[in-house]
């Protein structure tokens, strides 16, 4: 059966295929991690089912973060709730470096030796005895050098509380350091249509060279990150949703997929009916000319 998530095809994370379209968890909360960024937050049984059809769909990877949180919602929390009455396999991406404190502030340089707190309370709140995929955020580090903290988690790797890993907020030169250490399979950055600094760097490029993973976010908010939703503002974007009868935000995220097939997508929503114009964006083919207008001059 194939399904609307796996129209965009698989790729692997390590040992893991998963489909190219997949969920992030960070507006499942309700409040992003700066304020309101997708309305207030849903209520728990109406998480899980918002996740459970995003399984339904196809979806087989999720990405979260145990400092995706509000006062009344755990990203984590939701998320195991949802998998724990769900039959199906479900790989889950977290992250882990700069954490926020029980008030929502953000903790900044981190050191390596406090990274196996941050892992232990992933699994706590998953209900897991281990993590498929943990991403070191760099960004927020407060060190230029991925080593010491990359070298933690490859320790807790080595232990059996982790099973591949990832990088998140990286240079290319980070990514070449830690892979001297331990296999990288995924590269998430801020990327998107409007906001293209990591092919500026050569980091996609990178990605696809060495097999890895590039994951974006922020894919269809591009500049506004967390902020909610708003008008499509450009008319590049708005001709080639017209020609396909397609939101903005599903060209966005095909445009980002076309990208290359190590390409993975990971838009959130708490909106249902969002969520199935997001995975359906996966089918969602663009011609060449198509794409030499998205990757014009904006009009």
């Amino acid at each position: 059966m194939v399904t609307a998530a796996a129209a965009a095809g698989t790729w692997r994370l390590g040992d893991l295929e998963v489909n190219r379209v997949g969920y992030g968890a960070m507006r499942l909360t309700g409040n992003g991690m700066r304020g309101n960024s997708d309305g207030a937050p849903i209520d728990r049984g109406a998480a899980v089912a918002l996740l459970h059809r995003a399984f339904e769909l196809g979806v087989d990877h999720v990405d979260t973060a145990a400092f995706y949180f509000s006062p009344l919602r755990s990203a984590n929390e939701l998320i195991n709730r949802a998998l724990s009455t769900w039959p199906g396999d479900v790989v889950v991406v977290t992250k882990v470096g700069p954490a926020r404190d029980a008030s929502g502030e953000w903790i900044a340089g981190v050191r390596p030796d406090r990274l196996r707190g941050q892992v232990e309370e992933n699994l706590r709140q998953l209900g897991r005895d281990h993590l498929d995929v943990v991403n070191l955020r760099a960004g927020g580090l407060g060190t230029d050098s991925v080593a010491e903290h990359f070298g933690a988690l490859a320790d807790l790797r080595e232990a059996g509380l982790i099973r591949h890993l990832g990088l998140s907020a990286v240079r290319p030169e980070q990514v070449t350091e830690a892979r001297t250490i331990a296999p990288v399979v995924c590269v998430q950055n801020s990327y998107g249509l409007d906001w293209r600094r990591a092919d500026e760097t050569g980091l996609v490029a990178l990605c696809a060279e060495l097999g890895i993973a590039f994951v974006p976010f922020f894919a269809v908010s591009g500049r506004r990150r967390e902020a909610p939703a708003d008008r499509e503002r450009d008319a590049r974007v708005r001709t080639v949703a017209r020609a396909h009868d397609a939101t903005p935000a599903q060209v966005r995220i095909a445009w980002t997929l076309h990208r290359g097939p190590h390409v993975l997508a990971i838009p959130g929503t708490a909106n249902p009916a969002h969520l199935e114009e997001n995975v359906a964006a996966g089918g969602l083919r663009l011609t060449d000319d198509e794409l030499a207008l998205l990757d014009g001059p904006a009009l």
